[in-house]
């Protein structure tokens, strides 16, 4: 019989929790989150990306002026 691969185990739950935290996080600024993981159709973040605009992203800091 064939060992378990402990790591395979433990990267496929950190996936899983990366993937919990961001549909949280997506929830939390009112888009919707289909199963996939991916913003659902219609929802801000995925018109906000179809329409061209600017999106800021929250890891950089704002801008010195």
């Amino acid at each position: 019989m064939a060992t378990p691969n402990y790591s395979y185990e433990k990267r496929q739950r950190e996936l899983a929790k990366k993937r919990k935290v961001e549909e949280k996080r997506q929830r939390k600024i009112g888009g919707k989150v289909d199963g996939d993981g991916q913003p659902a159709e219609g929802s801000e973040t995925a018109e906000g990306d179809a329409a061209g605009e600017a999106t800021a992203n929250p890891d950089t800091p704002p801008a010195a002026t």
